[in-house]
């Protein structure tokens, strides 16, 4: 029988790495100027001067050099150490690489766009690959921060906790505000991240980021918002109910008491997300759709006209070019829709 042993990709492990975290789970006191932090070597086996602030860590970077006793490396490198582990030994590399993966990147391994075969069993004989959609998570970020982004966009603290929404600093939701997502059972699928800095939006970094392919034990796991609807889960059988296009949309209109409101995370609506919305609505309900007053919107509002009208009554709100449902003050909402909470 051969003994599985796991492995970790160092290249691909150590950009994922907060190095300001590693230090601190080490009990390492930050002194930091910019992103070099100076200080006494805390390594085991540092052979120089104790008292003497000899050690230098480049944080943006991941490195690291102590000029008492002339060890220098990677954060890994500084890890390997910590652990009075040997560098050159491949079994302790393998050992505190898997647990640097463990504490600091598997929590958040299905947030990113990241490689599939991040962490995986290193079996000798090749597996049978099954794939798994939207399969609920077996844990819950943690160490998440508040952060003004939301409430200087007009959020109150109560729709902030509502949505359980905060601001993550590490992982691939680096700097980004984590919104949970959840199956229409309520079950936790995965976490979107949206940017807090409008003017760092490029193709490498967009708006907003959705979890990617992970593989475990031979199985892929999946997650797909073409099969979800974004607040689903907290509507019983409606009778009215308005579907928007993206998140903010959803919060800013529930905090106005139009409570009945679902996301389709993007501009389209496929046909099971069509499917989604009939069964939320009763039969003889109505549908209200609020997309935004631009091309995409209008896609998006000819896609739920053709999956739900044949099924369900369909108002549509037509917004002028360049507005959003967030650009409406709380009395203007409750204007355009006669059954919201006054």
């Amino acid at each position: 029988m051969t003994t599985k042993k796991k492995w970790v990709d160092i290249k691909r492990l150590r950009p994922l790495l907060d190095f300001e975290e590693v230090l601190r789970s080490y009990g390492i006191e930050l002194k930091v100027n910019g992103s070099q932090h100076h200080g006494y070597c805390p390594l085991p086996s540092h052979d120089g001067k104790k008292n003497s602030p000899s050690f230098s860590a480049n944080l943006k970077r991941g490195i690291w050099q102590c000029f008492g006793c002339g060890q220098k490396g990677n954060i890994v490198d500084f890890a390997i150490l910590m652990e009075k582990r040997n560098p050159k030994n491949g079994d302790d590399v393998r050992r505190v690489a898997q647990k640097l993966y463990e504490e600091f990147v598997r929590p958040f391994e299905t947030l990113g766009d990241g490689p599939e075969d991040f962490a995986e069993d290193n079996h000798s004989e090749k597996e049978e690959t099954n794939v798994v959609v939207n399969a609920p998570l077996d844990f819950e970020l943690k160490g998440l921060e508040r952060h003004p982004y939301l409430l200087d966009r007009g959020f109150s603290p109560e729709t902030i906790a509502q949505f359980g929404l905060s601001y993550c600093s590490r992982g691939l939701l680096r700097n980004r505000i984590a919104i949970p997502l959840r199956n229409s059972t309520g079950s936790l699928v995965g976490y979107a991240g949206r940017v807090t800095d409008e003017d760092s939006i490029t193709d490498e970094n967009p708006k907003y980021k959705f979890p990617g392919k992970r593989k475990r034990k031979g199985v892929i796991y999946e997650f797909r918002k073409s099969l979800l609807l974004y607040n689903a889960n907290r509507i019983g059988e409606a009778n009215d109910l308005v579907v928007v296009e993206g998140f903010t949309s959803v919060w800013w209109l529930s905090q106005a008491g139009i409570t009945n409101v679902v996301a389709t995370m993007g501009a389209s609506c496929s046909e099971e997300q069509g499917q989604l919305i009939k069964l939320l609505v009763n039969p003889d309900g109505r549908v209200w759709i609020f997309t935004d007053g631009d091309a995409a919107g209008e896609r998006c509002a000819q896609d739920i006209f053709l999956y739900v009208a044949p099924h369900r009554f369909i108002r549509w709100i037509r917004l002028d070019c360049g507005f959003q449902p967030t650009d409406f003050d709380p009395v203007r909402l409750k204007e355009c829709f006669p059954f919201a909470v006054r």
